[in-house]
């Protein structure tokens, strides 16, 4: 999720893995329990003391990154948010969310501790919050590994998120998530495809910074509109689908803006996230808010009804993020950009 809610609010190997950001530190030394694994988190090294056989996650983008990982086996509970149905329906792991033992929607510390872990993958407004206490050191205080979604890594000194570009986020978790759990050959290749299929879709992306069309990402709005920044993974489904994100000045992953900031941007095409929680959140309910909102109905994406709609785990950090991409793109080339 992002930091709206406490539900949560998805896309970018011939480059050196350290190259986009997965850097994988060479290991400690082997132990009686296995052999220990550091690699880089967070910008921070982060050692896990053997294959982890018991994961507790947070969101359906985080579990899908499990799941694609094959190790749906290793994993003893996730939790998620309320209307995560068209998540589930849509998503190519529903078999996978079946087979896991469901958490239901609370990420609570007396959730996880029951489930027993030796590692938690979460992310800052994924899971982690101080409000509730479930924070890494709290992990970390009942013998638990904390691993932490890299989209939603806090910068220095600051509660922004984002540490780098988000697609390199993306392989620097499923590279290190691979080392860590002993999967390298399949994080590689995930890789390796999901590159050449983000990199196929921007060969067909307008070449003239010019043609591209102006994408508003809209999430919400209560009253202000949540939308997502350059540090978000929105950020890369937009630029590889051959679009430029209104907001791609904001250092933040997923953050609050205002009407007048959007309005003034012009977007011509706005980008949905679909919740499928309750009838506000519908597409439906969404667009008219779009189109009755005085500022808005004056853009052009509004003016013309370009909406595209993409279920939650579709736009947040995750392995739909290639098709996310695919489909923005196909949207864009069907509207002349």
């Amino acid at each position: 999720m992002r930091t709206r809610r406490i539900v949560p609010t998805v896309v970018a190997a011939s480059l050196a893995i350290a190259g986009c950001g997965a850097k994988v530190d060479e290991a400690a030394p082997a132990s009686a329990s296995g052999k220990p694994v550091t690699v880089t988190n967070c910008g921070a090294p982060l050692t896990v003391p053997h294959p982890p056989s018991r994961v507790v996650v947070n969101d359906t983008g985080i579990a899908e990154i499990v799941f694609a990982l094959g190790l749906t086996d290793r994993m003893v509970g996730y939790t998620t948010y309320d209307g995560k149905h068209v998540d589930y329906r849509t998503s190519p792991w529903k078999a996978d969310f079946d087979r896991a033992p469901n958490l239901g929607t609370g990420f609570t510390r007396e959730v996880i501790q029951a489930a027993k872990p030796d590692l938690v993958f979460a992310g800052w407004s994924y899971g982690f919050q101080e409000t509730t206490g479930v924070t890494p050191d709290w992990v970390r205080s009942i013998g638990a590994v904390p691993y932490q979604l890299t989209e939603a890594c806090r910068q220095p000194g600051s509660t922004a998120r984002g540490i780098m570009a988000p697609l390199d986020a993306l392989f620097a978790d499923l590279t290190a998530l691979g080392e860590i759990f002993g999967v390298q050959d399949r994080a590689v290749r995930l890789v390796a495809d999901y590159r050449a299929r983000i990199d196929a879709e921007r060969a067909r992306a307008p070449k003239d910074d010019a043609r591209r069309a102006r994408v508003f990402l809209f999430d919400s709005a209560t009253p202000d509109p949540f939308t997502s920044g350059r540090t978000g993974t929105p950020q890369a489904i937009i630029d590889n689908a051959g679009g430029t994100n209104v907001f791609a000045d904001l250092d933040n992953s997923w953050t609050s803006t205002s009407w007048e900031a959007a309005a003034q941007r012009d977007p011509q095409v706005i980008a949905v996230v679909d919740y499928g929680l309750g009838q506000e959140n519908t597409p439906e309910a969404k667009i008219a808010q779009l189109k009755s909102q005085p500022l808005m109905a004056n853009t052009t994406a509004v003016r013309e009804g370009n909406f595209v709609v993409l279920p939650y785990a579709a736009w947040v950090e995750g392995p739909r993020t290639p098709s996310s991409v695919e489909t923005l793109g196909k949207y864009l080339r069907s509207k002349g950009f």
